[in-house]
């Protein structure tokens, strides 16, 4: 053995990124309440349900337009390309959210489902998608008005999956792939440092513990936190967020 293998620092299992959302109260054009449909185009994401009901309203190539019904207990989760909207039901709904790949949603691996005129034009996708200042009623206003817009570009791409045209479906896919592209380069660091690092880890632990070295073991600890912002404005609703090492560091403008 080369070395001795480490414990992964402060960082969550598996390097992945952890919120807590509550869905938003605000009514939308379709008469439902709920958070901004958007999409990731290299993170899964999952939906662990500790309360009330509600929805997740999907779009895919594949399967079209899909609800899967969320309760406690029920965890739901929807790879990358799956546009994906959070819908309130009863009772207050809340999702503890894990998000793979440490911090690259955080980074820019989401789009908003905006009409195609506004995820055109570079400018206006950013000013659309963009939060004026964290909290007030400024950050609300914008919050609502992009849900609004990304619930517009929904309605359309939805409506069109029904008719059986998957082509803006397919538009809306290239057009988030344009937008990200600047920001790949740099998720590549986030992603070495964060899963494929604890990936790389354990197999290290399994090489040792093979050879009967259980060196690693000494390093053990435990670690604790608490949520260093909460109710901020995310995607999906209010979001509880922690400031460890790819989590959930807020979004651009958040």
């Amino acid at each position: 053995m080369s070395g001795k293998p480490s414990g992964g620092g402060g960082k969550l299992p598996g390097g992945i990124g952890l919120s807590h959302i509550s869905a938003y109260d605000w009514e939308a054009a379709d008469g439902v309440c709920g958070g901004s449909p958007h999409i990731h185009l290299a993170c899964t994401e999952a939906y662990v349900v500790t309360a009330g009901q509600g929805t997740v309203q999907t779009l895919t190539v594949e399967d079209g337009f899909t609800q899967t019904p969320l309760e406690p207990g029920v965890i739901a989760w929807f790879t990358p390309g799956t546009v994906h909207r959070m819908v309130r039901g009863s009772g207050g709904l809340r999702v503890t959210v894990l998000m793979q790949n440490s911090g690259l949603p955080e980074a820019g691996d989401a789009v908003f489902t905006f009409p195609p005129e506004v995820l055109d034009d570079p400018g206006a996708y950013a000013a659309a998608a963009a939060l004026p200042a964290k909290e007030g009623p400024d950050a609300e206003r914008a919050a609502r008005e992009r849900r609004d817009l990304a619930v517009e570009g929904f309605l359309r791409l939805k409506d069109a999956l029904k008719d059986g045209d998957a082509e803006p479906l397919h538009a809306f896919h290239r057009a988030a792939a344009r937008i990200v592209a600047p920001k790949v380069a740099a998720w590549e660091p986030r992603w070495r440092d964060g899963a494929l690092a604890a990936a790389e880890r354990t197999g290290r632990q399994l090489a040792a513990l093979a050879e009967g070295d259980a060196s690693h073991l000494s390093a053990g600890r435990v670690r604790s936190a608490e949520p260093t912002r909460r109710g901020g404005y995310g995607m999906c609703g209010r979001r509880d967020e922690y400031e460890l090492p790819g989590v959930t560091l807020p979004y651009g403008g958040e």
